[in-house]
């Protein structure tokens, strides 16, 4: 299979799971990061644009660095109304700032809490834009290496974001959704359109199967789109987050599939 990279032995199929975490602001909670890092290999940490806050960000990166979990940057639109979701208008250059913005608190807390940060990846309605927008996906990853150029790129397969990974010289992996549907093109289908959302653990878990195994996105209509699988990630703010993520890796290493983080700390 060369969707999944090798490891854990000499043949052994192995491959990322991930969940957006470090969620909450204030005295606010959003989702079950506790649980989520007993299940997950990397844990994508929200750097106070679109949520999160200090607090959370030290906590976050300190029990995942206990639980042997990966971490990375989740940078977003200043949006905590919106949770990062809405299209907020920026010129490429107020982009490029504020992911390195962010990306810099996340390089900090991270090492106050005695982990380090290995990749970064777009939050939400951002890394919407740059799935297909060339000139986001650019300024993003110019914000990455001139903060790190050691950082990875996590980016969404099949899209400008590897597409600007490559050309600036980055390493990158591929990821695809557990819990997201995909059009016929292979990007994500809206949010606004009905069935984007996959929130039974059974669907999500046998669809992401075959897809590791194919190494191809499997579309509303069932066609096969060939691509390289690095990652798989659980969005950790919905409530069938917990019960999908389980249940995803479970049969994965049912299929002989190991979960653990590409770019681990």
């Amino acid at each position: 299979m060369a969707s999944t990279a090798k490891g854990h032995g000499p043949n052994q199929r192995r491959v990322d799971l991930n969940s957006d975490m470090g969620e909450g602001y204030g005295r606010y909670t959003c989702g079950d990061d506790a649980a989520l890092l007993e299940i997950v290999s990397s844990a994508n940490v929200a750097c106070g644009f679109h949520a999160g806050d200090p607090e959370i960000m030290a906590e976050t990166f300190k029990t995942a660095k206990q639980r042997g979990v990966a971490i990375g940057a989740h940078p977003g639109f200043p949006d905590l109304w919106g949770f990062g979701r809405r299209r907020i208008p920026c010129t490429t250059a107020e982009i490029e700032h504020m992911v390195a913005y962010q990306v810099g608190a996340a390089l900090g807390m991270a090492a106050y809490a005695g982990h380090r940060l290995t990749y970064v990846k777009a939050h939400g309605a951002l890394g919407n834009i740059s799935e297909t927008d060339q000139d986001v996906a650019d300024a993003i990853v110019r914000a990455v290496k001139a903060v790190d150029p050691n950082l990875a790129c996590l980016t969404i397969a099949r899209s400008a974001q590897t597409k600007a990974a490559e050309k600036f010289g980055m390493k990158h992996f591929a990821e695809i959704f557990a819990d997201r549907a995909y059009t016929e093109d292979g990007h994500l289908v809206s949010r606004k359109e009905p069935g984007a959302v996959i929130k039974d653990a059974e669907t999500a878990a046998s669809r992401v199967v075959s897809m590791v195994e194919e190494g191809a996105i499997i579309t509303v209509s069932g066609a096969r789109l060939k691509t390289p699988i690095h990652s798989i990630c659980v969005h950790g703010d919905s409530p069938h987050a917990l019960g999908i993520a389980r249940l995803v890796r479970q049969r994965l290493e049912q299929a002989g599939v190991a979960i653990a983080s590409f770019a681990p700390a």
